[in-house]
């Protein structure tokens, strides 16, 4: 698939209906939702690192303007940052749902597994006055680094939801992971996995009562009682782990309090090392082996985390308020869907070659424009670049 033809899945009227449905350019007349959507989506896939000046330089480009139409108009990089921070960030949430739906039924993955877990990132705590407090002091200058989480779902090979904390309270997974599970309308009729991070008795019954089937990995010194005991196949040789034990059983917490909800425990031992691991579900009908190889697939989200701060630059802060991080991250989210389409259909083997053809080719559609404006063949383009 071309880049053109991506581009075009998300056309302005769309972007118009979601702008009005938002209100995103109430008493804005100049830098739109519309123009900013292109404005960072531009400056993002044409730089290594997008900031507000290279936003500056990319809003006066004959490739933004041929985009968006702004044709004779002026911005600074200071209106760029004031319009950043105070945009409504429900806008870009739409635009990033939208590509969701839309690029997840094309890629046709059936995937009932949704993946959540949880990845930080650092800022000096010279720029901000928030953020979660990690590290060691220093003497005269206080902490060095502050925390921000992004705890985000995956569902096949596309992003699905995503959440920000910058609370000390929220560096805890027993928080952020549950808040993410609950304001996300996919995890409903889907698998919800996530890892040990999440131990609290009330989240596994939570997910039992609005009826969302999870598979987690549980610390081997949990409390439980022990129900009754379920046959299993002793071995699986497609299997990493071996099941050693299959038990119904009611968790206890700390004073050893059963809780009335029951699940499946699953004891087993990595083959490949020896460690032994539990498991804990709410689904019935499946093998202690498919729950295993359900749960190693939450191991997916990790290389799309690298993706993220690699590639697309996560770690850099364009704006320092969370407002503008929002907006941020939707728009990283947006741009990361395009690129794993664009990589997927294309079979391109990586990230980085990925991103470099996508934009070599967006740089070959403006050209082609420029041509067609100034009255030439936009044919020849064609030729230069062997396009077929």
């Amino acid at each position: 698939m071309r880049v053109k033809q991506l581009l075009q899945l998300i056309p302005d009227g769309q972007l118009e209906m979601l702008g009005a449905e938002s209100k995103v350019d109430y008493q804005v007349k100049k830098l739109t939702g519309k123009s900013v959507f292109q404005l960072i989506l531009l400056s993002m896939i044409n730089n290594e690192r997008a900031s507000l000046r290279v936003m500056e330089s990319m809003f006066h480009s004959m490739q933004f303007r041929l985009v968006s139409g702004t044709e004779g108009l002026e911005t600074k990089y200071n209106s760029i940052r004031d319009r950043i921070a105070t945009i409504n960030p429900d806008y870009f949430e739409k635009i990033f749902l939208f590509l969701f739906d839309h690029f997840n039924k094309l890629l046709k993955e059936e995937h009932s597994i949704i993946r959540y877990d949880s990845t930080m990132v650092a800022v000096s705590s010279r720029l901000v006055e928030w953020g979660m407090k990690v590290g060691v002091k220093n003497k005269g200058s206080g902490i060095d680094k502050v925390q921000l989480k992004y705890t985000m779902a995956t569902k096949g090979s596309l992003p699905c939801h995503v959440e920000i904390f910058d609370d000390q309270q929220s560096l805890s997974e027993d928080k952020t992971i549950p808040f993410a599970i609950f304001n996300d309308k996919h995890s409903k009729n889907n698998i919800v996995v996530f890892d040990r991070g999440v131990q609290k008795r009330k989240t596994f019954k939570k997910l039992l009562d609005t009826s969302r089937l999870f598979v987690t990995r549980i610390n081997t010194d949990v409390r439980y009682h022990s129900i009754r005991e379920l046959s299993f196949d002793s071995s699986d040789i497609n299997s990493s782990v071996s099941v050693q034990a299959h038990l119904i059983v009611q968790l206890q917490d700390a004073k050893s309090k059963r809780i009335k909800t029951h699940f499946r425990l699953i004891k087993a031992t990595i083959k490949e090392s020896g460690e032994v691991i539990y498991f804990l579900t709410n689904i019935t009908d499946l093998s202690p082996y498919e729950i295993a190889a359900i749960y190693k697939q939450r191991w997916d989200i990790e290389p799309f985390f690298k993706f993220l701060k690699q590639h697309l630059n996560l770690t850099h802060l364009v704006s320092r308020n969370i407002n503008g991080i929002r907006v941020m991250i939707y728009m990283t989210l947006i741009l990361a869907i395009l690129l794993i389409v664009y990589k997927k259909l294309n079979k391109i083997s990586g990230y980085k070659i990925a991103k470099l053809r996508f934009e070599l080719e967006l740089d070959e559609e403006v050209m082609k424009q420029v041509a067609i404006q100034c009255g030439g063949d936009p044919d020849k383009i064609k030729k230069l670049f062997n396009d077929p």
